[in-house]
């Protein structure tokens, strides 16, 4: 039923493009300002999303380069890097305490920032409408919020780094006493009260956007858009809007928990601590309760970020090889049940803080049970690519580099799924190589993908080809190589987050392979560089689109003028008659989602 009223209301809107703006803006003339600053459109809040990511995307990339330089490197001196980084970098070597900042806010920007807001803001946003077949989100004015909110969570948190004392650097998942004392470090002072403001801005800036997402695909699917014909993209999104909904508002109550830990004198986290020699009054609190209520978000967290890149690398294995995707039911339930079982497994990052061997069982159990929805996922990719008219355009490249990464990066969690084995392996540089493979890098892909897939929907222009290849093969290869050694370092039990390792007899093996690490990580952060060269060049000077679907794709987006204004359809929204993957089909290469079906053709 919402779906035909949902028509009725949008296509009373209907009317030709220019007065639809009158019927959106009463009347005036837009400014810059309304058209692309506080734009209330979805395409343009999309690219506010993206570009603010790859600037994160950027400054995450660089902590990293500099602490592997550190790693790599122990005993070398880098004047350059005191001129960058002043104190922090005396005499050309970086500083333990600034060590620390630098990974946790790598950490906690690439999360967070770029593989969270970045992916998701961008893609559910550009996509959910365009796809769905409606004008706008439910609330344009709440989805501008949501871009503002992180807009100004950003602005907090860069701000950190300019404070006397330096961010924060308890690591990004901020476990107390650390973060819960000011005097623990000079990083958990004014540098982490940013860090929260920061990250609770982020928290409304996701829940906005999340809330906004779930009532789009729900309320406003055009005329024919039943929930089966949705295109896999959606179901991802809006899956992962779910995901947040329901667990961010965890991760706030912990950090203001906190707040009240470090400002109020409450002892929800502390107990029985000493500070040179003096006992704090904080009796009766436990660590371990916000391990508890961090890992609720930050399991199903992983998904968030890993889901959008799942539903993207299904729509474009499909579209790229030419057929239909394989098991599309199953990889809805596949989605369905990644999403439950992600709120059910956050205790398996804690099997060594003296959790009940017993109830650690229960963790394992349902931790391997992800193994199968994933499983099916990968198996249903493979089959669509199996015998597939392959056209190895650069998006489909990623696409095939996440299914690569997703495989072989989830094969090593059913290592630390297990309670037993991560004794050994906790916190030591296999659950880095481990969780880097899987979900940083891999999601990394996805949003590549997505990027070199509707940038001519979003800017009218293509991306440079022979470019994308060249970014392709250097960080697919590069990705690896950085990463893949880390699990051999973790099985010889290298503890993550130290400063050196060459003072250790059992890591001084690992030198030169630190050395190596490093190095490839430098080439693969200036290929990055190269990429974003590709994209800003490419919205000026790029070749431009002149079909409406250079791709030969399914969905309704390339049913939209090549330019879309706001509102995206110049006349009706269209209606749509069939699923999204009929491809290689009575003898038609691609059949629109808008073609009526046949009376010959089984109706899908």
């Amino acid at each position: 039923m919402s779906n035909e009223t949902s028509h009725v209301h949008s296509s009373t809107v209907s009317v030709p493009h220019e007065t639809h703006h009158e019927v959106h803006h009463g009347h005036h003339h837009e400014t810059f300002l309304t058209k692309y600053v506080f734009s209330q459109d979805h395409k343009t809040i999309a690219k506010q999303f993206l570009i603010t990511g790859m600037f994160w995307a950027l400054l995450g990339g660089l902590f990293s380069v500099i602490f592997r330089l550190q790693l790599g490197f122990p005993d070398a001196k880098f004047p350059w890097m005191e001129a960058l980084l002043g104190e922090w970098a005396k005499g050309g070597q970086l500083q333990a305490e600034a060590y620390y900042a630098l990974v946790t806010m790598h950490g906690t920007v690439l999360v967070f920032f770029v593989l969270t807001a970045g992916l998701s803001g961008t893609f559910s946003n550009f996509l959910i409408p365009l796809q769905v077949g409606a004008r706008d989100m439910a609330s344009p004015f709440m989805n501008m919020l949501s871009y503002w909110f992180f807009f100004v969570a950003s602005i907090v948190m860069l701000s950190s780094l300019f404070v006397q004392t330096g961010p924060f650097s308890g690591g990004w998942t901020a476990y107390p006493p650390l973060s819960a004392l000011g005097e623990a470090s000079p990083g958990s002072k004014v540098g982490m009260d940013l860090w929260l403001v920061s990250m609770a801005l982020f928290v409304v800036s996701s829940l906005l956007g999340g809330l906004n997402y779930i009532a789009t695909v729900l309320n406003m699917r055009t005329k024919g858009m039943s929930m089966t014909r949705l295109p896999l993209t959606i179901w991802a999104f809006f899956f992962t809007a779910v995901l947040g909904v329901l667990s961010f508002p965890v991760l706030f109550s912990g950090f203001i928990l906190l707040i009240f830990d470090r400002h109020f004198g409450t002892s929800f986290y502390l107990s029985d601590i000493y500070i040179n020699g003096q006992a704090l009054p904080n009796e009766g609190g436990s660590a371990i309760l916000y391990q508890h209520l961090f890992w609720f978000l930050g399991h199903p967290e992983v998904y968030i970020i890993l889901l959008p890149a799942m539903g993207m690398a299904s729509e474009i294995l499909s579209v790229n090889s030419r057929k239909p995707i394989f098991g599309y039911m199953a990889m809805i339930g596949s989605l369905f049940a990644i999403t439950i079982l992600a709120f059910l497994v956050w205790a398996h990052h804690m099997f060594v803080t003296g959790l009940n061997p017993f109830l650690g069982a229960f963790f394992v159990l349902l931790t391997l049970l992800i193994a199968v929805p994933s499983a099916i996922k990968v198996f249903n990719w493979l089959t669509t690519i199996w015998r597939g008219n392959i056209r190895f355009t650069p998006a489909m490249l990623f696409a095939l580099g996440f299914v690569s990464l997703f495989i072989s990066g989830g094969l090593t969690g059913i290592f630390l799924g297990n309670s037993a084995l991560d004794i050994q392996l906790h916190d030591t540089y296999f659950v880095i190589a481990h969780f880097h493979i899987v979900m940083g890098v891999a999601s990394m892909f996805g949003m590549f993908a997505g990027i070199y897939h509707w940038y001519p929907k979003m800017y009218g222009r293509y991306l440079n080809n022979t470019l994308g290849y060249i970014h392709f093969w250097v960080t697919m290869v590069g990705a690896y190589l950085i990463f893949w050694p880390m699990h051999y370092e973790g099985l010889a039990g290298m503890p993550r987050r130290y400063y050196k390792y060459d003072i250790w007899e059992s890591f001084k093996q690992f030198g030169e392979l630190n050395k190596f690490i490093s190095v490839v990580a430098i080439i693969v952060f200036l290929i990055q560089i190269l990429f974003i060269f590709n994209f800003f060049y490419s919205i000026w000077k790029g070749r431009k689109v002149t079909t409406q679907n250079p791709w030969g794709a399914n969905t309704l987006e390339w049913t939209t003028p090549i330019n879309p204004g706001h509102g995206n359809w110049d006349g009706e929204i269209p209606e749509v008659h069939r699923w999204a993957y009929d491809y290689g089909k009575d003898g038609q290469d691609h059949i629109a989602q808008t073609v009526p079906v046949s009376a010959n053709e089984s109706k899908h």
